[in-house]
């Protein structure tokens, strides 16, 4: 397993470290950069394409869908779709934030038809819900608090750790994930 942090909020080497449009990105590390879900009721299009052809950008997120927090479903896909368009223009993965719309979510991948990865950030679901989001073609990127029998059936090409908001190590997330991995039966 390669060490590198597919999602973290802390400014870190090896690492895709996450920013809000018109954040300032510090020289020296690679960035993605999104709006949240949570806010998407503050979406500004232009601030995002601006941002995103960063030359330190290398993918578009974190954004996605959240049914427990945020603005309505309708907005945070309106601007999860203008995620979409410039992952797919630009060529760039998107990493996703999902929270209780796993169903909502796949259907826009198999009406949308992405051809850049499409990464589910943090996730913490059981393994058939990882087998469903693996047959829809999704990669998943496992973070501190993962289902250990989870890490065990994503494919070692799909798979992927983070340290998202965490004050816990890479290093850490990926002996912890390494660890179930050596328990595969």
């Amino acid at each position: 397993m390669k060490l590198f942090d597919t999602h973290t909020h802390h400014l870190r080497h090896d690492a895709w470290v996450n920013r809000a449009p018109g954040d300032i990105l510090e020289p020296g590390y690679t960035y993605s950069v999104g709006v949240h879900p949570w806010d998407a009721d503050s979406f500004d299009l232009r601030a995002l394409e601006e941002a995103a052809v960063h030359e330190a950008v290398a993918a578009i997120g974190e954004t996605g869908l959240d049914t427990l927090r945020g603005p309505s479903l309708e907005v945070q896909e309106h601007v999860f779709r203008a995620h979409v368009n410039i992952s797919e223009s630009l060529g760039k993965p998107l990493v996703i934030h999902c929270v209780k719309a796993f169903d909502r979510l796949m259907a826009l991948k198999k009406e949308l038809k992405p051809t850049q990865p499409w990464i589910i950030h943090g996730f913490r679901g059981k393994p058939q819900q990882a087998g469903q989001l693996l047959r829809a073609g999704f990669n998943l990127s496992l973070g501190p608090n993962f289902n250990p029998e989870t890490a065990r059936v994503i494919p070692s090409d799909r798979l992927h750790i983070e340290t998202d908001d965490s004050p816990v190590t890479l290093k850490a997330v990926a002996s912890a994930v390494q660890k179930a991995l050596d328990h595969r039966q």
